[in-house]
């Protein structure tokens, strides 16, 4: 096979992974985790394939040696490379953790042959004037399977949001500008130059060898930042890191002052390496300026776009426009034909391309947010057509060159900003209201109240909830949006009040001014508002007299959280029952089920539990029992179980399971103390905060038996809507409104616990969370035994027989007991003595009576 042919086939795969991210993003809205899929098959399949095809190629140009194994050795790194990818793609779409490992594996092998090859071709081959730029490939190969683990640890869970953030952040920076990053500065100290027809100068050459310890620097101090959790050290890393792009970028200015740049090719690599420069500002400053790590992931969030298409998609076929006529051949008019072809119109599509992702990443509507994403997309397709023509041409042999190119300078930047004035015209067109165009709704000055009512929208499930506010005529309403769906949302009223894009997770408010009458809102993403995506505001009747104040939170009064419960309340059952003689195999099935509880007098909630209660059942056992659990799934989304009490592989029994779905987990207890169970599906925090938790009690060997022993959960509760799941944005704030023993404000309070005076009382204590410590105490009572997280703090009054405890402290996930004897009658409190939780909610009593 000749290298034409080869490299026709090669980058024909390449192709196809480019073709397949087009059709992908027509029809984005209808395919399970689109926008990870995008970027994926543009990175991970088309970008990195070219960059094995062409490292290669240019290593053995540069090196004046072929590498071992040749065009057969390359063609069977690109098959490992494409089944790994594919792997990936298909395991992480599908929910298949070991398919994603092993296509992981696959990807990280390939990269990691590539370096060993171009090694010893290195060191083989004699001295050369560029050889330093392979140096730039063998360290992007090695920094690849770093990135492709963090994207595996990421895609298999069982991480806590804050580790999961910072595993992104490196898998970005490690991916992006170490993988592509690197390999792309090595290409352009000889391809820049090549496609400007420009000479390198001494001192420019010896720039490239400066570049890449200082872009490794960089490098290396963002993954520190990230492994360490010191997000200064991201930032610092990011402008070292663009310090050496711009150490190879001051080249590039240099050699295109002497030889301007006049193809698409030219153009699109210069605009390609200004994203490069600003996204990686951009990408620590955003990492540094965020209030904490989940915070940083979801603000780079909006770089993915300009560090996928205006980086990497430029690169790629900026690239391409100049390497496929050199490598088609066909002799000096068949290559002058294949480069006038991709070169058609080339400073319009240049244009359109980064003046529409100019207007993408502006906080413009998002009509015109998606007509500017299919500019972009129409203009980078255009390459796709422009090869298959340029490709035909060199088949043919076709030696006469294309009459004209395109159209002038002037001309190409007349039209496309036109066009873009167009897309910007059309989209506000289409949604008025977003732009801030529209009348409001008539209003007599003199009926304004002076007041605020503030009322809390969540994004959920394509829909707004509430879907109806309800607002004083003449009160002044603003909307505190939270989306916590997986897609971006927006909510306009028809005022022309907006929150502008939310992306998964992000908060926005819409101050919707001095309300006179009923409005509409809605969302004004492509297809949203016909998915039901809408959201009525009613205006009462004239305020009365009784509220006439300055300002309200909220448009309803709420409940009173610290109130006394219903007589016919029933408090959650505290009282345990020893461990079974002579069971050594428990065999208990936890169905996941979906139950709105009250949690607080008046207020209910939407709980998603194990066993239709929250905390969890109550299992208990003796060190050496067999526990076998039958987990099964009756609610709407996945689920998953974690038992701290057993020591085994978590790869397997703590996935996460769709609804009507089951699993078992088996595991024998080798350690005692009080463990806690709880779903680990992400968020876990909120799984967690929303109920489901719960104990297992392993009993210490020779335990004593007690008098009366009880259980107390301690948890968080992060309200959301009436009879609605918790508030998540609450729950990233770690702002809980109450903090209850088993799952209720107070109610020990209100319905004692009970004891005689003189009888020997065990609590059992474990802090649930997700967030807050645990500083168990008894009002009026002293601790001669604490045992805590497996051992003995204190037994029987220790060696004296005289010490005694006040406090059992517990982090989250810790557990212990107390043990006390109430010496005369009486109401004794208990509370965790971190006051403003047990003021939150934190608070019950022991009733002791004469024995």
């Amino acid at each position: 096979m000749s290298r034409a042919s080869w490299h026709l086939r090669a980058n024909a795969l390449v192709g196809a992974w480019l073709v397949a991210a087009a059709l992908l993003a027509l029809a984005h809205r209808a395919v399970p985790a689109a926008p990870w899929l995008l970027v994926h098959l543009l990175l991970l399949g088309a970008v990195s394939t070219a960059i094995l095809v062409w490292s290669q190629h240019f290593a053995d140009t540069l090196l004046r040696r072929p590498a071992w194994g040749g065009r057969l050795g390359l063609t069977v790194r690109l098959a490992v490379h494409t089944v790994g990818a594919l792997a990936v793609v298909i395991g992480v779409v599908g929910s298949t953790g070991w398919l994603v490992v092993a296509g992981a594996v696959l990807v990280a092998a390939a990269a990691l042959a590539q370096v060993g090859i171009m090694v010893v071709q290195s060191r083989a081959a004699l001295p050369s004037r560029f050889s330093h730029a392979v140096r730039y490939y063998v360290a992007a190969g090695l920094v690849l399977p770093v990135a492709v683990a963090c994207g595996v640890l990421m895609a298999r869970g069982h991480v806590s949001d804050v580790v999961h953030a910072r595993l992104y952040v490196g898998h970005v920076a490690l991916a992006l500008l170490g993988w592509v990053g690197l390999t792309v500065l090595g290409t352009l100290v000889v391809l820049w130059p090549t496609v400007l027809h420009a000479r390198i100068e001494p001192a420019q050459e010896s720039a490239g060898r400066r570049a890449l310890p200082v872009v490794l620097l960089g490098l290396v101090l963002v993954t520190a930042g990230a492994a360490s959790g010191w997000r200064v050290l991201v930032g610092l890393g990011a402008v070292v890191v663009a310090l050496g792009t711009a150490i190879g970028g001051s080249v590039m200015v240099a050699q295109a002052r002497t030889s301007p740049p006049r193809t698409y090719a030219a153009w699109t690599l210069a605009a390609a390496v200004a994203w490069l420069v600003a996204c990686t500002v951009a990408f620590g400053a955003l990492v540094v300026a965020a209030p904490g790590w989940v915070a940083a992931a979801d603000d780079l969030r909006v770089l993915v776009a300009p560090f996928a298409v205006g980086f990497a998609a430029q690169i790629l076929v900026g690239s391409l426009s100049y390497l496929l006529p050199v490598v088609l051949g066909g002799g000096p008019a068949t290559a002058r034909r294949t480069a006038a072809e991709l070169d058609r119109e080339a400073l319009l599509r240049v244009v359109l391309v980064n003046g529409g992702l100019v207007l993408f990443a502006a906080p413009v509507p998002s009509a015109v947010r998606v007509l500017a994403s299919f500019v972009v997309l129409g203009a980078l397709v255009a390459f796709l057509a422009l090869a298959g023509r340029a490709v035909r041409a060199a088949l043919r042999h076709e030696g006469v060159p294309v009459s004209a190119t395109g159209s002038s300078r002037s001309g190409a930047a007349v039209v496309a900003t036109g066009l873009l004035a167009m897309v910007v015209a059309l989209g506000v067109a289409v949604d008025p209201a977003a732009a801030g165009i529209g009348s409001s709704t008539p209003t007599d000055p003199t009926v304004a109240t002076g007041r605020t009512t503030t009322v809390a929208v969540r994004a959920l499930d394509m829909r707004f909830s509430p879907s109806t506010v309800q607002v004083p005529v003449g009160d002044t309403l603003v909307l505190e949006v939270t989306n916590e769906d997986d897609d971006v949302h927006e909510l306009v009223v028809e005022t022309g009040a907006g929150s502008g894009r939310l992306s998964p997770g992000e908060q926005g408010t819409v101050d919707v001014g001095v309300v006179g009458g009923d409005l509409d809102g809605w969302c004004p993403v492509a297809g949203h508002r016909q998915m039901g995506m809408t959201l009525t505001i009613v205006a009462t009747g004239a305020p009365t007299a009784a509220a006439e104040h300055a300002e309200h939170p909220e448009h309803t009064a709420g409940p009173d959280l610290m109130a006394t419960p219903e007589p016919s309340f029933t408090p959650h059952e505290a009282a345990v029952a020893p461990a079974e003689p002579g069971s050594t195999t428990h065999r208990v099935t936890l169905t996941v089920s979906e139950v709105v509880r009250e949690v607080a007098p008046g207020v209910t909630q939407r709980l998603w539990t194990f066993g239709g209660q929250a905390p969890g059942p109550v299992l208990r056992g003796r060190v050496g029992d067999r526990f076998e659990i039958t987990l099964v799934n009756d609610g709407s989304l996945g689920h998953s179980i974690d038992f701290h009490a057993g020591a085994l592989a978590p790869d397997d029994v703590m996935r996460t399971i769709q609804p009507g779905e089951s699993l078992t987990y088996e595991f024998t207890a080798t350690r005692s103390g009080i463990w806690m169970y709880h779903c680990s599906t992400m968020p876990m925090s909120l799984h967690i905060a929303n109920g489901m938790f719960g104990a297992v009690i392993i009993d210490p060997p020779g335990l004593p038996d007690v008098d009366r022993e009880y259980v107390l959960v301690q948890s968080e509760l992060y309200l959301g809507a009436q009879g609605d799941v918790a508030d998540a944005a609450k729950v990233v704030a770690r702002t809980p409104d109450l903090v209850v023993f088993n799952g209720y404000a107070n109610q020990y309070r209100d319905r004692p616990l009970e004891a005689e005076a003189g009888e020997r009382v065990r609590f059992w204590v474990l802090d649930a969370g997700p967030y807050l410590s645990s500083a168990f105490h008894v009002v009026g009572g002293q601790f001669d035994t604490v045992y805590r997280e497996g051992d003995w703090v204190l037994r029987d009054g220790g060696s004296t027989g005289t010490g005694g405890a006040q406090v059992l402290d517990l982090a989250p996930a810790q557990g212990g007991f107390v043990e006390l004897t109430f010496p005369e009658p009486g109401t004794y409190a208990f509370v965790t003595h971190a006051m403003a939780d047990a003021e939150a909610g934190a608070l019950g009593r022991v009733l002791v009576t004469e024995d």
